[in-house]
């Protein structure tokens, strides 16, 4: 386990600055132990990965089929959608790496009692619940949705420049910050129901309609992928601005607000959730 160093008692800047390099030194300890761990178990880490790849393909697969059928979809060609389904890639291949936990949190922290040791140790409960596991595979998610960009951008006769390699950093942290908060809004509700399998489900499905140029759904279904579980927003607008596309309306600039919105209220709800835990006493 890493070394847990006393807690920083500056305030300020000084104290966030401390806190700040605390927390990347205790990451860099969590990961690096846990992938050293992982990897040990070579068969099975390339197992899992190459699972994990050829579920990637066989999902892209049917962008290629379905533009073997049609020249364009409601307007976007295939080059412009396989651009937008490579973005929405990178942000999902992130949330990937640190969600199992997000994903099992309900079964076991809370039923099976591991969340009271979490909150022994002097470190906080979010930090280590996120990055205790990591699915390392989907790494390859964000290596294939990197490429799928670069070809796309190839065959559109786009230049990659420093602002659009910037913008796609800062979306792509955006979109991430935005599928973490969902999840772990969902995961606060097992502090109050136990349930073994959670909310998650369904909420996962919905992920697969961000991939798409939104404008192929109806007005209801674009006003709930933007505003109520907004992946479409996080993938499909960003996707739009680094395209040079026109489009009304333009939202890439309500992406970080919604990122910060909904960031908030996962952290104040998870805070909130702990405030109020009972112990199962095991």
């Amino acid at each position: 386990m890493p070394t847990l160093t006393p807690i920083s008692e500056k305030s300020g800047i000084a104290g966030l600055l401390d806190a700040g390099e605390r927390h990347f030194g205790l990451f860099f300890d969590y990961f690096s132990q846990y992938a050293k761990v992982r990897v040990s178990y070579r068969g099975d880490f390339f197992i899992s990965l190459a699972t994990s790849f050829a579920a990637t393909i066989f999902a892209l697969s049917f962008v290629v089929v379905l533009f073997q059928k049609v020249p364009q979809l409601a307007g976007w060609r295939f080059e412009e959608v396989l651009f937008l389904y490579g973005f929405s890639l990178i942000p999902y291949g992130i949330f990937n790496i640190v969600s199992l936990n997000l994903y099992d949190f309900g079964n076991n922290y809370i039923i099976e009692g591991k969340f009271d040791r979490v909150l022994l140790r002097p470190i906080s409960s979010l930090f280590q619940v996120l990055f205790e596991t990591f699915r390392i595979e989907s790494l390859q998610e964000v290596a294939t949705g990197v490429f799928c960009m670069w070809w796309a951008t190839r065959h559109l006769g786009l230049a990659w420049t420093p602002a659009k390699v910037a913008m796609l950093f800062f979306f792509g942290l955006c979109a991430g910050i935005i599928y973490i908060s969902v999840f772990l809004i969902l995961s606060t509700v097992s502090f109050w129901f136990e349930d073994r399998i959670g909310v998650h489900p369904p909420v996962w499905n919905v992920m697969a309609f961000g991939r798409y140029p939104l404008s192929i759904y109806s007005g209801m279904v674009q006003f709930f992928l933007c505003w109520i579980i907004p992946f479409g927003l996080a993938s499909f607008y960003p996707s739009v601005r680094m395209l040079g596309r026109t489009i009304s309306p333009q939202y890439a600039p309500l992406v970080p607000v919604v990122a910060v919105v909904f960031l908030t209220i996962a952290i104040s709800l998870w805070n909130f959730g702990t405030r109020h835990y009972s112990s199962t006493g095991t």
